[in-house]
């Protein structure tokens, strides 16, 4: 590459260890916005599932068999692999560039579509407020506040009210299935977390209980108090329910708690979103441009991209960009459970700063319950999903050929795979490039065509310095 590309590369290097890293607390909060953000958004797991019943028993159970493995699995790969990119370094270890090209493609176009949800949701419950909700910044006390106020009113038997005449599996699963994903995004920016292996594990047990726990109190809260029919229990209804408990006051304050959660739920996404890219670029999957950061450590051209996704996608309905959503993320998660088990059976010795305390055994047997609900919502999916879905896996096939053939005729710059260097004064935070280096070439050297630079270089040791460039 030219002086301005070692340029350009230390700058946004530079900048990009200059920016502050996420500790704990907020590492909390961006995996409860990436998961959840509050209960706005469930209620249409009432109406699908015929009554309160089945909508109660999903958020009690379908953390047990999904939220918990994922994130068990996400805390030992993210403190494995700290580098933003996440999941794509974990399927590129595992398979391969190409798959782990498919995967962060898969797993973008999905959060993209997640993404294009929030601005539904946000209008939805705006629709009846006031403009004071821009001067109110609490969300999930006005859940809590609701649920105080109902104690009152409450009748247990109502929770176990289920029509299974009105149950629709499909919206069921759907609505449950996407309220409790996600675990997986906060690894795309693991290179922004201070003290990953310490950090992680915990924030990811923290942001479970808190994700359970705002979901259950005010759905305990709103149908135990109140009788009415699941068919009412549609986007923006916890707003009519604060309006039949506590007054307009109450209904306002879970307007405005609803807008601002959306808000924090888009920008989550678009982060995340954002780092993928940023992650894939600093590997070598896309060209260098979507690594290029603003002097806020920000990657300004990779949230342009992710921005123009969910501009585009405006015109489908809510549940169709569900239901596409679902299906692409369920196709990138059974890559990640396929990579997990092949990495503890290839490189058992593989620096794992958190480790699921289970063997190969285990670790396979803790992905099939998470592994069966993700094939129950690919059945479940209508014909159009799959045609829609299957068009973009089979253009994320083709980009990669198209991007590979780029870089062939040097029509764009792409960056090749660096070792992190990490300060001396934190030995622990190491990644496995720097603790293995005979596992550089297998374990990192993931970016484009990376494979034939380091076999190439290992047969002439003693070529030109011009010579060995034209190979990167």
């Amino acid at each position: 590459m030219g002086k301005e590309g070692v340029v350009s590369d230390a700058n946004n290097s530079a900048t990009a260890n200059a920016s502050p890293k996420l500790t704990l607390l907020p590492l909390i909060a961006l995996i409860f916005y990436e998961v959840s953000g509050g209960p706005f958004g469930i209620e249409d797991s009432v109406r699908a599932g015929g009554g309160p019943l089945l909508s109660l028993l999903g958020f009690l159970v379908f953390p047990l068999l999904w939220s918990v493995p994922e994130a068990l699995i996400t805390a030992e790969l993210a403190t494995s692999f700290p580098e933003n990119g996440g999941y794509v370094i974990w399927i590129s270890s595992a398979f391969g560039p190409f798959w782990g090209f498919q995967e962060g493609f898969w797993k973008w176009f999905s959060g993209v579509m997640d993404n294009a949800l929030y601005p539904v949701l946000f209008l939805d419950y705006l629709k009846h407020s006031l403009p004071i909700f821009n001067q109110l910044i609490a969300r999930i006390p006005a859940l809590l506040v609701m649920g105080i106020l109902s104690i009152p009113r409450i009748r247990p038997q109502r929770w176990v009210v289920v029509d299974f005449k009105k149950v629709d599996w499909r919206g069921y699963f759907n609505s449950m299935f996407w309220n409790l994903n996600y675990w997986d995004k906060a690894s795309t920016l693991a290179g922004e977390i201070q003290k990953p292996s310490r950090t992680f594990p915990k924030a990811l047990s923290g942001a479970v209980v808190l994700v359970v726990c705002s979901y259950l109190i005010p759905l305990l809260a709103g149908t135990g108090a109140l009788k009415s029919d699941p068919s009412e229990w549609t986007d923006g209804y916890f707003a009519e329910v604060g309006m039949l408990i506590g007054g307009s006051w109450l209904r306002w304050w879970i307007q405005a708690a609803a807008a601002m959660s959306n808000l924090g739920l888009f920008e989550a996404e678009m982060s995340a979103d954002a780092f993928q890219l940023l992650g894939m670029s600093e590997m070598g999957l896309l060209p260098s441009i979507f690594a290029s950061r603003s002097k806020y450590g920000t990657p300004t051209i990779s949230i342009l991209c992710s921005a123009t996704g969910v501009i585009f996608l405006s015109w489908m309905s809510f549940q169709e960009i569900l239901e596409f959503l679902n299906f692409l993320y369920s196709v990138g998660m059974l890559l990640e459970f396929a990579a997990y088990i092949r990495l503890r059976i290839k490189k058992p010795d593989l620096h794992r700063p958190y480790k699921v305390p289970l063997q190969t055994f285990g670790a396979t047997m803790l992905c099939l319950p998470p592994a069966l609900l993700l094939a129950l919502v690919m059945c479940l999916a209508s014909l159009k999903t799959y045609l829609v879905s299957g068009g973009v896996i089979i253009f994320g096939f083709l980009l990669y050929p198209a991007l590979l053939f780029i870089k062939y005729q040097n029509w764009a710059r792409f960056k090749a795979k660096e070792p992190v260097v990490l300060s001396d004064n934190d030995p622990e935070e190491q990644p496995i490039e720097s603790q293995h280096p005979q596992e550089i070439a297998d374990e990192a050297s993931v970016g484009l065509l990376s494979h034939l630079q380091s076999s190439k270089v290992e047969q002439a040791p003693q070529m030109s310095s011009e010579e060995v460039s034209k190979l990167v």
